[in-house]
């Protein structure tokens, strides 16, 4: 039952990956289990997480838009992942991948990217760490929603990895109120 309504809630008309979520004991998280899908990704380097997402969505909507092998128009999907590989120190670049999930029809072959910096990924089944906040997210915020979910994580004694982490946006610009973002860190699994 509370899988079927958090499904129905992230319904904004767009495809989603399917996940699984734990029952919630009254954190301020949620515990999701995506499983193993194709994403389209792209990969930037650079200080400015805004800047790297706004240059991975427009090479990423190229594609969507027809600009692969096979010319296919490819539905928009939601979230926007952006993982965040960050530099070895203050001053040091971060790496960022921008990803659309790949909709449901064209999960068994997605049309392969005329650009070569666009790729396909698989992800394999990985469990998430997610902290929900509404608004037009920016790289502040997006940094606040992660300190608070590793502050969260801490206190509850949870292990994760510390990076890479993911941001996650379900809105498109257009939309002005009850935004949906997310930030991810993923569980660490057992070696």
């Amino acid at each position: 039952m509370l899988k079927a309504v958090g499904q129905a809630l992230f319904s904004t008309g767009l495809q989603n990956p399917k996940f699984t979520a734990e029952e919630k004991q009254g954190q301020d998280y949620e515990v999701r289990t995506y499983q193993a899908t194709k994403w389209v990704s792209t990969t930037l380097s650079g200080m400015q997480w805004d800047a790297a997402l706004n240059t991975g969505f427009r090479r990423l909507f190229s594609y969507i838009q027809g600009n692969n092998q096979t010319k296919v128009k490819v539905e928009m999907t939601a979230p926007v992942s952006c993982r965040v590989d960050p530099g070895a120190g203050p001053a040091c670049e971060s790496n960022f991948t921008v990803s659309f999930y790949i909709p449901e029809e064209h999960q068994e072959s997605p049309p392969e990217p005329s650009d070569p910096e666009v790729f396909l990924e698989h992800r394999k089944e990985f469990t998430a760490y997610v902290s929900t906040y509404s608004g037009f997210s920016n790289e502040n915020m997006k940094r606040q929603e992660l300190l608070k979910l590793l502050e969260s994580l801490k206190r509850d004694g949870v292990e994760h990895v510390d990076k890479p982490f993911y941001a996650a946006g379900y809105d498109s610009p257009f939309k002005l109120t009850n935004r949906r973002n997310e930030v991810w860190v993923l569980k660490k699994e057992p070696e």
